[in-house]
């Protein structure tokens, strides 16, 4: 790699920290700490919230999301030869993590914002707000679910030894994105189950990430 190429490597790795810092950063903040004050606010500070705090805190976290991703995909084009399986499903999960920020999680909570602002001025909340609600919800506690395995992958492919994903376990692979897959579609067409409470999320990460490395160490 010529010395112009490392520099812009390193700058790109310093960005997707900060970024990705935010990012991550706001969606514990959601799941760990507004979401349970939540549940227990009064009605008229919920909607106070919603209309002051959310629309902000969800800028910056759709838009950490989009840069993370962006910084993320120029690492990946100058490491293109070196890819890992480490670095491999740690992309995948960051990807889909991505799309489930910009396709589920901000569409439904930008009806959810609207409504409680119609609530706000003395109108009615609208009808569809009460779907887009556990919708955001459910998309958001898979990103919480994904993050854990996500974050160690990610650093596993700089700090410990792993083969070059080219030739590679294409078993341990195949049966990683079938897993991925079948919680992805869990976060589009299905329910919370143990995501529910907070500690159930934070349980469910590491069993998954257990799960994820146990897949690779008896398919190794």
């Amino acid at each position: 790699m010529s010395e112009e190429m490392l520099v812009i490597d390193y700058l790109a790795k310093w960005l997707h920290f900060i970024v990705g810092i935010t990012w991550i950063g706001l969606l514990y903040y959601f799941n760990f700490v507004q979401t349970e004050y939540f549940k227990e606010a009064d009605p008229d500070a919920r909607v106070d919230a919603f209309t002051k705090l959310a629309p902000r805190a969800l800028w910056w976290f759709r838009w950490g999301a989009m840069f993370t991703l962006l910084t993320g995909l120029v690492m990946l084009g100058i490491r293109g030869a070196g890819l890992t399986m480490d670095i491999f499903i740690g992309s995948v999960l960051g990807i889909l993590m991505f799309l489930n920020v910009w396709l589920i999680i901000w569409p439904n909570q930008k009806i959810v914002i609207a409504s409680n602002e119609q609530i706000k001025a003395g109108g009615e909340a609208l009808p569809e707000a009460a779907g887009a609600a556990p919708k955001a919800a459910l998309a958001s506690r898979t990103n919480t679910l994904f993050s854990i395995p996500m974050l160690y992958f990610m650093g596993s492919s700089a700090h410990l030894p792993n083969g070059p994903f080219i030739g590679g376990n294409m078993t341990a692979l195949i049966i990683l994105l079938i897993i991925i897959a079948a919680l992805e579609l869990n976060a589009i067409f299905g329910k919370q189950g143990p995501l529910t409470t907070v500690k159930g999320v934070i349980a469910s990460g590491f069993a998954l990430w257990a799960v994820m490395l146990g897949v690779l160490a008896v398919t190794g």
